[in-house]
């Protein structure tokens, strides 16, 4: 609430100055920019797996009149969806006009707008950047599991009519799609992969997606900017992720590129929030959506249960395990995974493994990872845990204080880990600091199913009815048949049963550099 009355004086400050009179700010009826969605591998550059190539061409937000950048996102009440949007000015009226009938968008919602300024430049006493005007809207009164339509009117443009599935209520068992990634970027791989996802969106209509952290990478790329986020490559992020977002929900879970202080460059975590309306405090929160209850943890702040996310991550899952008869499935997203075959990271154990050249910096120590974390989710009977941050993908068997796996998935009592970080960034095939070493050892560990560190691709997660969810794993470039295709079906009284299918490429893949 507080939050919503400073933005709104905001918005009447900014009305009333010149920075929104336009003229400082002018479109150029010349500029025109448009994400590459159509190129081929070929024609990005430097793409060579493991290595992603280079970035995109960057956006100029202050050059954009229309609505961009469009996301809309999960509040927790399935008769609202928050919506957010980009314009380069606000002297004009700022609105979502939808309705569940396109041709009749009989309600209206008017939005509250902000802008900030980022890094004062001494040499040349100026801002390094100063942002759009991102509006941030809330859609009420929806009704749970329709499709509705919206239109933005803003700046004196109007967006396409666009759609989305509102969440259905507690308890619905209608099936539930949702896409999943994490450590995207803005490099020709992570546009081929939102492509992938824009064209299975083309097939069915999608809940929503779960962003496992590292969203941007504003912060550094190739070590060329450590000291100073660029804030441009969140606007093309922005525009690049806008065909998914604008059409389900976008959930993110914060990564270390959004909050840790120095692998943020000093963002800290204050520009995720600016650019994302998420549950709650923004970075642990959770929401329902029908027979499904997730639940995002920050992997850099404190887990212990002393600490304030520690004590709110058990009363959350408490409170929803008493609720087991409208939420069958409990799914918490992360960014760091406590289950990990990869030699680059590790599992996460609350403090960093490795060292930056040439900066003196004292990397932070997170208390309760994974000990105290791990007991919590095997104590409320979590079923899912999805990560990202390990440039890979993998799929754990059910497991359970490391070395307790259940390799045949019957009556599964322990949570399946999924990370999915192989979204866009460089892939982690070979160790760091190494002559070539492949990043996985000769023996694959045994709570490891699959791996592969040498493709691109995004998850998705189809939650068939209360005992039955179906994993799959799409590789860059492919759309049409998953890489891997996972059934997991839960016996009556919380145990389960799964059928896996998957291709000989992928465990060809995890050997294909070891040596």
């Amino acid at each position: 609430m507080i939050k919503c009355l400073v933005l709104l004086l905001f918005q009447i400050a900014v009305l009333l100055s010149p920075l929104s009179s336009g003229n400082e700010y002018t479109v150029d009826g010349t500029y025109e920019y448009s994400i590459p969605y159509d190129y081929s591998i070929g024609e990005y550059y430097g793409i060579s797996a493991p290595k992603c190539g280079k970035e995109i061409k960057q956006l100029d937000v202050l050059k954009v009149k229309k609505p961009n950048q469009i996301r809309i996102s999960y509040t927790g009440d399935p008769t609202e969806m928050a919506i957010t949007w980009t314009t380069n000015s606000v002297n004009h009226f700022n609105v979502v006009n939808y309705g569940i009938m396109e041709a009749d968008l009989n309600y209206t919602s008017t939005s509250i707008s902000h802008q900030f300024k980022w890094h004062w430049d001494e040499e040349e006493a100026k801002w390094i950047y100063i942002s759009g005007f991102i509006h941030e809207c809330l859609m009420v009164n929806l009704m749970p599991g329709r499709i509705h339509f919206y239109q933005i009117s803003s700046n004196g443009e109007s967006s396409q009519i666009l759609k989305f599935v509102a969440a259905p209520e507690p308890g619905s068992r209608a099936p539930l799609s949702f896409l999943h990634t994490g450590d995207v970027g803005t490099f020709g791989t992570s546009v081929m992969i939102t492509k992938n996802m824009m064209n299975r969106q083309e097939k069915k209509q999608y809940h929503g997606i779960l962003h496992c952290g590292d969203v941007s990478y504003a912060n550094k790329f190739n070590k060329t900017r450590p000291r100073r986020a660029a804030q441009h490559v969140w606007d093309t992020w922005g525009q690049m992720a806008e065909p998914i977002a604008s059409k389900m929900a976008y959930m993110v879970s914060p990564g270390n590129h959004e909050v840790d202080e120095f692998e943020s460059a000093f963002e800290n975590g204050t520009i995720y929030s600016k650019r994302f309306i998420m549950p709650g405090n923004e970075h642990y929160f959770s929401f329902g959506v029908g027979m499904v209850h997730f639940v995002s943890v920050s992997t850099d702040e404190d887990i212990d249960p002393s600490s304030t996310q520690g004590v709110w991550l058990d009363r959350t899952l408490a409170k929803i395990n008493k609720q087991r008869n409208l939420w069958p499935w409990v799914v918490v997203f992360q960014h760091r995974p406590i289950y990990n075959s990869n030699k680059n990271h590790g599992n996460w154990s609350g403090s960093n493994n490795y060292t930056y050249d040439g900066y003196d910096w004292e990397l932070p120590t997170y208390e309760g990872w994974p000990d105290d974390y791990e007991a919590l989710i095997l104590k409320h009977k979590v079923d899912l845990v999805l990560t990202g941050h390990v440039h890979h993908y993998e799929r754990s068997w059910p497991v359970k204080n490391r070395d307790e796996v259940t390799k045949s998935y019957e009556n599964v009592t322990s949570p399946v880990h999924i990370t999915c970080g192989h979204g866009g960034k460089g892939l982690y095939a070979v160790v760091w600091d190494s002559n070539g070493r492949n990043t996985y050892g000769p023996h694959q560990p045994a709570f490891s199913a699959a791996r592969d560190n040498m493709n691109w691709g995004h998850c998705e997660l189809e939650f068939i009815d209360e005992r039955t969810v179906r994993h799959t794993m799409f590789r860059m470039g492919e759309s049409e048949v998953p890489t891997e295709d996972v059934l997991i079906t839960k016996a009556a009284g919380g145990g389960g049963a799964a059928k896996v299918g998957f291709s000989l490429g992928l465990l060809i893949g995890c050997f294909i550099f070891w040596s």
